[in-house]
C-alpha cells in the first residue's frame, strides 16, 4: 500500500465514470461516441455487475402490442406507484426517453424477444396499464450488461474492475478526481478528472436479507457523494422483494423469482393457512410486491411464521414437467444452495431488501448533484422511483440517464478553462488508507458490518415504528464509535479487508441517513409502513432530503402536469390475469 504521492498510480482522464454496471457502461459509451476521454472503473468485475442479476425486463411505450400506449401512460403509471413521491420532471425525461433507449440497445445488438413477424415482444408487468415490458427471456440485465460491454469494447473504453475509490476529490466546490486503491496490489490510485458521473449502487446490502451480493450496493455512492458535498434524497424508501431466502447464511436474501408465485405457486404460514385471502383476497399471490412483502412480514410478526422467521412459498402441487420448463433456474438454485427439490417440498422465504429508491440527489435536467462535475445515474441517484418501483424502471432509467448525463459530463468537461487541484484533498484520502492499514484497533470490518445489518433489520425492515428507529440510532452511534478502532489486515489474496472496511464506513453513513429520514417521514406511504403512523399524510408529498453537515431538510414536489395526473388518478385494471407480478 503506498503512503506517498511518488508510489500513488496518477491517472488523468477528461470524465471519470465510478461504477462498471449498465448505468455507467451507458455514460460512457455516450461520452466515447462524443470522442470525449473517459475511464470507467469499478470495484467488481464487469461481467458480474449488479445490473445482471435483473431478470423481468424493461420499459418502453412502444405499442407493438397494445398500440393505444404512450410515454404519457407511461409517465402517469410511474407516478400513481411512486405513490407520487417522484420528481415529476425526471418521470417525464424517462417517459419520453424510452424509446430512443430502446432502440440503442437493438442497434448495439441486444437479443430482445421478438414477435413471428419481427416485433419486440412486449408483455405486461403489475401495475401497468398497457403491455410495455421488453425483455430477453429472464435474463434481460445480464443481456443488457453484455451489449453494453460489447459497444463499450467497439468504442475502446478502458474499464479497470479492480480500483475500489474510496474519496471524490474537491476543490472550492468542484470535482477534480477521485482517489482510491487497487484492490489486488494495495497501491494508491490518484485519478484527475474534469467531470465524475458516480454510478456505483444503492445500500440494500446493509440488511441483513438482502438480494445484493456481499461486496454490493453497501453505501459507496450514498458516501462517496456525501463526503463531497452532496445530498442524499429519499434514503428511507427501500423496495423489499417478498421472496429472499433465508438459507444458507452466505446466500440469504437471494430472490426466488416473482415467476414462482406467477406460475401459480401458494404462501402458506407455519399453520398451513394460505394467508393471502387475508390481504388481498382478489389478486392473493399476484398482489403487488409491497403488499406481498407486507403479508409475509405480518405472518412471521405475530408468530405464524417458521422458526427460522419466514413463511412457506410452495409449488410442488404444480406439474413436475410444469416447473422444470417455466422455473428452471429457481429450481437449480434451490438444488443448489440447499438441496432441496421444489417439485416436492416448500421454500421458505422472507422479506429480502431489493432496492434503493432513495440515493444521491440530482437534478432533472442532467442528474446533476448540486457539486459542479459531479453527477449521479442510476441505483446511486434518486427521483424517480418515489416509495414503490414500478417493475422494469430500473433498467430503462439508466438508459435514458446514462445518454443525458454522459452528454453534460461531456460538455462541463470541455467548458472547464482552469483545474484547481488541492493537495490537500489527495493527501487527507492518502491519509484515510494509511491509517487504516497501520492502526492498531482490534475491531474487524466484516464482524462491524454484520451488526450494522442485524440493527437494520430489527429497527428499518419492512415495518418500523419511533422507539425502534430511536433504538436503532442509539445502537448505530455505539457502531460507529467501535468503527473508529477498525484495523484492514491484507493478506497474499490481496487488499480485500480493506475494501471492507471502507464498505463499512458507507454502510454506517447510509444507515444513519436512512433511519434519521424514516423517524421523520411520519406515515405510511408505499413501502415505508410506519406501525405508529399508520395512515399517509398529505403534508409529507415531498421529499426528506439528508446532507453530513446540514441535517435533514424537506423539499416539496412540484405537482405534475394535469394531463398526467389525470391518467394517473384513472383507474387502473388490478386484474391479475395475463401478467407477470412486479
Amino acid at each position: 500500500m503506498s503512503t506517498d504521492a511518488t508510489t500513488d498510480r496518477l491517472i488523468t482522464t477528461s470524465v471519470l465514470v465510478v461504477g462498471t454496471g449498465g448505468a455507467g457502461l451507458r455514460a460512457a459509451i455516450e461520452l466515447a461516441e462524443r470522442g470525449v476521454q473517459v475511464l470507467t472503473v469499478g470495484k467488481r468485475r464487469r461481467h458480474d455487475a449488479h445490473t445482471t442479476l435483473a431478470a423481468g425486463g424493461i420499459n418502453a411505450a412502444l405499442g407493438t402490442m397494445d398500440p393505444e400506449d404512450s410515454w404519457q401512460q407511461h409517465a402517469a403509471d410511474t407516478l400513481r406507484e411512486s405513490y407520487y413521491l417522484a420528481d415529476p420532471a425526471i418521470v417525464e425525461t424517462v417517459a419520453r426517453g424510452a424509446a430512443q433507449g430502446i432502440e440503442d440497445l437493438e442497434r448495439w445488438g441486444m437479443p430482445f424477444a421478438r414477435e413471428a413477424d419481427g416485433r419486440l415482444s412486449q408483455r405486461f408487468f403489475g401495475a401497468h396499464t398497457y403491455r410495455r415490458t421488453c425483455f430477453a427471456g429472464d435474463y434481460t440485465g445480464l443481456e443488457i450488461q453484455r451489449t453494453l460491454l460489447r459497444r463499450a469494447a467497439e468504442l475502446a473504453v478502458p474499464v479497470i474492475d479492480t480500483v475500489y475509490i474510496t474519496r471524490l476529490l474537491v476543490a472550492d466546490g468542484t470535482i477534480f478526481g477521485a482517489y482510491g486503491f487497487d484492490v489486488v496490489t494495495g497501491h494508491g490510485v490518484q485519478i484527475h478528472a474534469d467531470a465524475v458521473i458516480l454510478a456505483a449502487g444503492g445500500h440494500t446490502r446493509i440488511w441483513r436479507v438482502t438480494s445484493s451480493r456481499r461486496d454490493e450496493n453497501t453505501g459507496d455512492s450514498f458516501r462517496l457523494a456525501a463526503r463531497a458535498g452532496a445530498r442524499i434524497r429519499d434514503a428511507e424508501l427501500v423496495q423489499f422483494h417478498p421472496s429472499g431466502l433465508l438459507e444458507p447464511d452466505e446466500a440469504a436474501g437471494t430472490l426466488v423469482s416473482e415467476a414462482a408465485r406467477g406460475e401459480g405457486g401458494v404462501l402458506r404460514n407455519t399453520h398451513g393457512e394460505r394467508f393471502m385471502e387475508r390481504y388481498d383476497p382478489d389478486r392473493m399471490e399476484l398482489s403487488t410486491r409491497d403488499r406481498v412483502a407486507l403479508a409475509n412480514h405480518t405472518e412471521i410478526a405475530e408468530g405464524r411464521g417458521t422458526e427460522r422467521g419466514g413463511v412457506l412459498l410452495d409449488v410442488s402441487h404444480l406439474p413436475r414437467e410444469q416447473i422444470l420448463a417455466t422455473l428452471p433456474r429457481v429450481y437449480r438454485t434451490l438444488i443448489d444452495l440447499q438441496m432441496l427439490d421444489i417439485t416436492e417440498e416448500p421454500i421458505e422465504v422472507a422479506p429480502t431488501a431489493h432496492y434503493s429508491m432513495g440515493g444521491v440527489w440530482v437534478g432533472p435536467e442532467d442528474h446533476g448533484t448540486g457539486v459542479a462535475g459531479l453527477f449521479a445515474i442510476g441505483e446511486a441517484s434518486s427521483g424517480l422511483h418515489g416509495a414503490n418501483r414500478l417493475g422494469g424502471n430500473s433498467l430503462i432509467e439508466l438508459l435514458v440517464y446514462g445518454r443525458i448525463t454522459g452528454r453534460a459530463a461531456a460538455e462541463f468537461a470541455a467548458g472547464r478553462t482552469s483545474v484547481h487541484r488541492d493537495p490537500d484533498a489527495v493527501a487527507e484520502a492518502r491519509a484515510e488508507q494509511t491509517a487504516l492499514l497501520t492502526g492498531d484497533g482490534l475491531e474487524v470490518p466484516r464482524r462491524l458490518q454484520r451488526e450494522v445489518r442485524d440493527l437494520m433489520t430489527a429497527h428499518a425492515g419492512v415495518v418500523r415504528d419511533e422507539s425502534g428507529l430511536l433504538e436503532g440510532l442509539a445502537k448505530l452511534s455505539r457502531l460507529e464509535e467501535r468503527a473508529e478502532h477498525v484495523t484492514a489486515h491484507p493478506d497474499v489474496a490481496g487488499f480485500d479487508d480493506l475494501a471492507h472496511a471502507f464498505d463499512l464506513q458507507g454502510s454506517l453513513l447510509a444507515a444513519r441517513a436512512t433511519l434519521e429520514c424514516a423517524l421523520e417521514r411520519r406515515e405510511t406511504r408505499g413501502c415505508h409502513n410506519r406501525s405508529d403512523f399508520p395512515e399517509q399524510d398529505p403534508q409529507l408529498r415531498g421529499n426528506f432530503v439528508w446532507s453530513l453537515d446540514g441535517g435533514i431538510g424537506f423539499e416539496p414536489l412540484a405537482e405534475a402536469p394535469g394531463p398526467l395526473q389525470d391518467l394517473a388518478a384513472a383507474p387502473l385494471d388490478d386484474s391479475p390475469q395475463g401478467k407477470l407480478v412486479e
